[in-house]
């Protein structure tokens, strides 16, 4: 559910988030939306003065905002948040730049993955640094400009003192590439002890878009760890597994609800009569969340799947048995 508006001038707003006896207005935040030329001004020098933990808790709720209303633009406050010097204000700002494509931002990202004195902003940087390998492997931006990305995702992987979090992040990141030695990085990270970088390996095979890591992906959705089950039905998803749906239907009831949730999707992604059955059966649950879910999946495969002949397929209609009372 999108959140109200509620504008004010920006310099009504600044004076209020300076006030920490004032608890924070969210809907007030999108008077930061799209500024003018003055009111940047303004926001630009109040913004350094105000208490680190509400330059937190402004930047933690303006990423919110926009990954719910693709209306409200922060990118100004968010390429400023990346200057910041409170490290959460940094990571924050770095995820509020997710879906940003503009090569600009490349190098800005880079410097903070090698240089950043906090982990935490090093991996938010290698996470978001994906998003440009994939636009390279789509031809959106040309491939000289990651080259140097390339390499450093690379070195930051084989650095033995770099974070496990950051490396983990940095396999994420390159499996959206489609270079030769790709699917090796993706085996060792999967022969890791580390079961955190496992389980960046079923994702990175989930994001590879290879039919090779089939196999490896099924069998992690029996995994006893929630967050591996959670990763490799995401990961069957992205890979399209019909040989996963056997495994995906005994997670619809999984007592973890992120990795049931998922499931859920997975069969969305993956189509074929018998998702589309589930998912169909599903959307009568008791459960509200679950049926939603399930309603929202079976919308996606309509879409991704509607050139499939073997599956009837239609936009389900929760109301349409009242319609005809």
């Amino acid at each position: 559910m999108k959140k109200k508006r509620e504008t004010m001038t920006v310099a009504a707003l600044m004076d209020q988030l300076a006030d920490e006896s004032t608890a924070i207005s969210v809907a007030r935040l999108y008077t930061l939306s799209n500024l003018e030329k003055s009111d940047w001004a303004r926001f630009e020098a109040a913004w350094p003065r105000l208490p680190d933990d509400r330059r937190r808790a402004v930047m933690r709720h303006l990423v919110d905002i926009a990954e719910t209303n693709f209306e409200a633009n922060f990118g100004p406050v968010f390429r400023l948040g990346l200057t910041d010097l409170d490290a959460a204000v940094r990571e924050a700002a770095i995820d509020g730049l997710w879906d940003d494509e503009d090569p600009k931002l490349i190098k800005p990202l880079l410097a903070m993955l090698q240089r950043d004195s906090a982990p935490s902003v090093r991996a938010m940087a290698a996470n978001v640094l994906g998003h440009y390998i994939y636009l390279d492997a789509i031809d959106e931006i040309p491939h000289a400009q990651i080259e140097p990305l390339n390499l450093a995702l690379r070195a930051v992987i084989d650095a033995p003192d770099e974070p496990l979090e950051v490396r983990r992040r940095a396999v994420e990141a390159l499996s959206f590439s489609s270079a030769d030695d790709v699917p090796d990085i993706i085996r060792r990270a999967y022969a890791s002890p580390e079961e955190e970088m496992r389980i960046s390996a079923v994702f990175a095979m989930g994001s590879s878009a290879d039919d090779r890591w089939i196999e490896t992906v099924v069998s992690e959705l029996d995994s006893p760890s929630p967050a591996m089950r959670y990763e490799a039905a995401h990961a069957a998803g992205e890979l399209e597994a019909r040989s996963a749906v056997p495994a995906l239907t005994r997670m619809l009831e999984d007592p973890d609800r992120e990795a049931q949730e998922m499931a859920i999707w997975a069969l969305g992604q993956v189509g074929g009569e018998r998702a589309q059955m589930l998912l169909t059966d599903l959307t009568e649950s008791d459960d509200a969340a679950l049926a939603e879910a399930a309603l929202d999946a079976l919308e996606e495969m309509s879409l991704m799947h509607a050139g499939d002949r073997e599956m009837p397929l239609f936009v389900f209609d929760p109301y349409a048995d009242e319609d005809d009372e």
